[in-house]
């Protein structure tokens, strides 16, 4: 069985799920119910100058029967004194040695950092994150994505906190900004000794179109919420993979977004992530999810050979480049198993109104085999592969698993890239756009 632990900058933690700074670890309640579902780090929710929060603080989006694929939150940082999370912290680390519990803050003025920072040492917290990235309430006080977004500024107050730091600091980011990287590069600069992201994404989910104010609603009124959930997911990996593909960077990496099975943790690692928080797949299913998550990246890991999480961070980060370094010349089509097929023909519509129009619907008779479920005399889909330019989405709207395959097909031809040709072109080598294969 491989071996889940990690160090991360220095903390080290029995697996790399963390519960992510946020209503999940709001309390050494819920931070010991964590750890006894096997979860292996805590990040507490953000600690600063108490705030009042507001009623309603959530919404979703929802697609079809399946609920939360986007979630939405305007709830700000803890509404608990210092005084009770820095107690609750020493509370739950002399009960949990070997677990990671990092304390998560946001202030205000340098002797205000200098203070917490201290006081999060003092209490045993095994590192700091700094939020950075909260994009509601706070940041129109000049604090989380407000220093976020502005690399001088957060390199500045980085640079306050390792001023006085004894404990590995860690900078998390937000995604409501051109290139991460501009951020995660002031961080290093900082001495920040890791970086976490993503944070949550300017949203409005949804308009109540009975009050006609978008959701949550607070009497007659709404505003821009934090959205996270498996819906950020794409954009976090991209973040996470942006960052540790940038030599200028060249920090741990924290994961967060959209995290909810091994499936994601396993692709997250992949992109340079070492340690793994999650969040909204908690508030949505609970803490024992982490036991499915546990065992699933264990059976993935052994299942490839590899003995550690490190064997398998950052493998795919390479392989992800500029668009004008991909093969022009390289050649899939797509190839129907009429075996699987079940006649929906949604592959048809698909490509017929929404790509290249290279399926076409044939008589059965004309097609050996009628595949299960499908009405005998009922049209069939057949590809015709010369016209095929390998697009996918047949295969992504086939209801059926492997019934529409993306097969690679040889052309004869070169490998030639974008740049490859800009190149040839300005030697007189090639005269016009290659054509499609």
């Amino acid at each position: 069985m491989a071996d889940l632990s990690i160090n991360f900058a220095g903390i080290s933690s029995p697996n790399p799920f963390w519960v992510a700074s946020g209503p999940p670890a709001n309390s050494a309640y819920q931070a010991h119910r964590a750890f006894e579902a096997g979860w292996g780090g805590v990040v507490w929710k953000t600690i600063g100058e108490p705030i009042v929060n507001v009623a309603s603080r959530y919404s979703a989006l929802n697609v079809g029967q399946a609920q939360i694929v986007g979630f939405n939150n305007i709830e700000l940082i803890t509404d608990r004194s210092p005084e009770t999370n820095f107690r609750e912290i020493a509370e739950v680390k002399k009960r949990w040695p070997n677990h990671a519990v990092i304390a998560s803050l946001m202030v205000d003025t340098r002797e205000q950092w200098h203070e917490y920072v201290k006081r999060s040492a003092d209490s045993g917290a095994d590192g700091i994150e700094l939020n950075y990235g909260c994009p509601h309430g706070m940041c129109e006080r000049g604090m989380g994505s407000a220093v976020g977004q502005q690399p001088k500024v957060l390199e500045e107050i980085t640079g306050w906190v390792m001023e006085v730091a004894t404990i590995p600091v860690i900078v998390k980011l937000t995604p409501n900004i051109t290139d991460v990287t501009a951020p995660a590069r002031a961080a290093r600069r900082a001495g920040a000794d890791a970086i976490s992201l993503i944070n949550t994404i300017n949203s409005i989910t949804n308009v109540n179109l009975d009050t006609l104010v978008p959701e949550p609603y607070v009497a007659g009124q709404s505003t821009h919420g934090g959205y996270c959930g498996p819906a950020v997911k794409p954009i976090a990996m991209n973040m996470v993979q942006s960052c540790a593909a940038d030599p200028d960077v060249g920090l741990p990496i924290s994961g967060i977004g959209g995290i909810g099975t091994w499936r994601d943790a396993a692709e997250f690692i992949a992109l340079g992530s070492t340690s793994l928080q999650v969040c909204t797949a908690i508030m949505h299913r609970g803490f024992r999810i982490v036991e499915d998550m546990i065992e699933g990246l264990n059976d993935y890991l052994d299942s490839k050979g590899f003995e550690t999480i490190y064997d398998l961070s950052g493998k795919s980060v390479a392989s992800v480049q500029n668009w004008n370094t991909l093969d022009l010349h390289y050649q899939r089509v797509a190839r129907i198993d009429y075996e699987k097929c079940i006649g929906c023909n949604l592959c048809y519509i698909a490509c017929e109104d929404g790509a290249h129009q290279c399926i076409d619907l044939i008589s059965p008779d004309e097609r050996h085999g009628i595949g299960p479920g499908r009405l005998p005399g009922k049209p069939v889909p057949q590809v015709r592969e010369e016209d095929c330019v390998g697009c996918n989405l047949c295969s992504l709207v086939c209801p059926v698993e492997d019934c529409i395959n993306m097969t690679p097909i040889s052309n004869g031809k070169e490998p030639l890239t974008w740049k490859q040709y800009e190149e040839r072109l300005a030697k007189g080598e090639m005269a016009s756009i290659p054509p499609h294969p």
